[in-house]
């Protein structure tokens, strides 16, 4: 990403999947881009979180869409 963009991990939520050999991991956090609102995020980080991949970030309305999207996929394969 750029380096002019600002970002501050608010909330560290979990781990997705980790690269032991790099030490990337896939986190979801909640997110501050250039002093906005808070969002949720999916992406990439590596170690000390200084360097990242391309990820998604979600508003609180997407991320409930989402989480209801998700719920009713996982109730259909039970």
């Amino acid at each position: 990403m750029a380096d002019n963009v600002r970002y501050q991990i608010k909330r560290h939520l979990g781990v997705l999947s980790a690269n032991e050999k790099s030490g990337w991991k896939k986190e979801v956090n909640i997110v501050s881009w250039n002093d906005g609102p808070d969002k949720l995020d999916i992406r990439d980080w590596n170690p000390d979180h200084t360097k990242m991949a391309k990820g998604i970030t979600l508003t609180e309305p997407e991320s409930r869409a989402l989480a209801l999207a998700l719920e009713e996929l996982f109730r259909r394969q039970v």
